[in-house]
């Protein structure tokens, strides 16, 4: 349409110069004494339209002479450029198919070459940020060629290169890099060092955080490992299990970090809602808080929510529960008592709770009881460690009743076992 368009337009002004050029009967007259000239309008207007077209185009072959050099520099400017940018192509090539020589000579010629631009008046926009780059990638291929001092001058170039404005995320990378580096060379503080340089914003990201709790756990910083675990749980950086897993072994490394009762208390007080929760921490943390000499009581407490869902737990988590209520079974009271009295009624075949619930009875003086369920229960558990217990505990209770011989024989099943 638009070409049917033009044509008609060219058809119109064709019409219009004919009738005009055509019915056109003026004429220019040019006086040059003694002389004198007559010319036709037609002519004179072709004469001026010809001129100007050839004026123009001389002074166009003019300009395009006169911007030869330039349009030369330029080009140079160009292939610089390319070449540049090729150069940190090949560095980055290199440096991931594992040829480290070859990739810091090529960032090491892409750094030269955009010195040579920028001496020439010619730098890049980015010049900050590709030396930063370059710097990174050569830092990253000495550590490759275990060339510490190589790493560290290329790094504090591409740490002083990444102030510019342009080149601030860069910056944050080769810290995060150079944190990376120290946890190779096995130095967390210097790592640690190096996160707390990333502004804020930068520090809780994740690949941020990830460094830093390796950095923590090998500094032995087992709060501030959990701290950040915690954060990645947040954000999700691990499945559900994972972060349950690395939360629940570094609160069990605080745990066992401490020294006393009192401390294992506001330790286990600090911990979130949701891991004291876990099972095998409260499990953990009762035994713990028993053999430095705690309360039996306080213990009792943080085994209640687990206890109450005992039925659930598998049987060496269940024996571990047995085992932390047992070791603070001289203290026990009417109402833990009437708990396992009715967990061991609701399961009467569940050995492990026959056998806590015998313990029970022997520490409460309750001797019939106490041998009925200990009779039953020594030949049925399946844990070594308890089944030793256990028959001790039926020697005991055979020996105050005077039964020398049933005492001796369990006795003797004991130490076989």
């Amino acid at each position: 349409m638009r070409a049917a368009l033009w044509l008609l337009a060219l058809f119109g002004i064709a019409v219009a110069v004919a009738l005009f050029a055509g019915n056109n009967q003026g004429t220019v007259t040019v006086f040059w004494p003694p002389w004198r000239v007559d010319l036709s309008l037609n002519l004179v207007l072709i004469a001026l339209v010809g001129a100007f077209v050839l004026l123009h185009v001389a002074l166009g072959a003019l300009a395009a002479l006169f911007d030869l050099p330039r349009q030369a520099l330029r080009w140079r400017t160009q292939q610089k450029e390319r070449s540049m940018h090729a150069a940190m192509l090949d560095a980055v090539s290199h440096l991931v198919s594992g040829r480290f020589i070859r990739a810091r000579k090529s960032a090491e010629s892409a750094l030269l070459q955009e010195k040579s631009l920028a001496s020439s008046g010619h730098a890049p926009s980015n010049g900050a940020q590709l030396r930063t780059l370059a710097h990174l990638l050569a830092a990253e291929s000495a550590q490759a060629l275990q060339d510490k001092p190589g790493r560290e001058d290329h790094l504090k170039l591409a740490l002083d290169e990444g102030s510019a404005r342009d080149a601030q995320e860069t910056r944050e990378g080769a810290l995060v890099r150079a944190a990376r580096w120290s946890l190779d060379d096995r130095d967390p503080e210097a790592a640690i060092g190096w996160l707390r340089e990333l502004p804020q914003g930068a520090a809780r990201r994740t690949l941020a955080l990830r460094t830093r709790l390796k950095a923590a756990r090998l500094a032995r910083r087992t709060d501030e490992a959990l701290e950040t675990a915690r954060l990645l749980a947040k954000h999700r950086a691990f499945s559900g299990t994972a972060a349950e897993s690395i939360v629940r072994g570094l609160a069990t490394d605080m745990l066992n970090g401490v020294h006393d009762d009192q401390q294992l208390q506001r330790t286990w007080l600090a911990l979130e809602a949701n891991e004291r929760a876990m099972p095998e921490l409260a499990v953990h943390a009762a035994q713990r808080l028993i053999a430095l000499g705690g309360n039996a009581q306080v213990s009792r407490e943080w085994l209640l929510p687990v206890w109450d869902q005992q039925q659930q737990l598998g049987d060496i988590l269940k024996i571990k529960l047995v085992r932390a209520l047992e070791s603070g079974l001289d203290s026990i009271d009417g109402s833990w008592l009437a708990r396992i009295e009715s967990a061991q009624r609701a399961n009467p075949r569940d050995s492990t709770l026959q056998y806590l619930a015998g313990m029970a009875c022997m520490k409460r003086q309750l001797w019939g009881k106490a041998q009925q369920l200990m009779g039953q229960a020594a030949p049925a558990l399946q844990d070594r460690a308890l089944r030793r217990n256990a028959w001790r505990a039926v020697a005991q209770l055979a020996e105050q009743r005077g039964d020398m011989a049933a005492a001796a024989q369990a006795w003797k099943t004991a130490a076989t076992d």
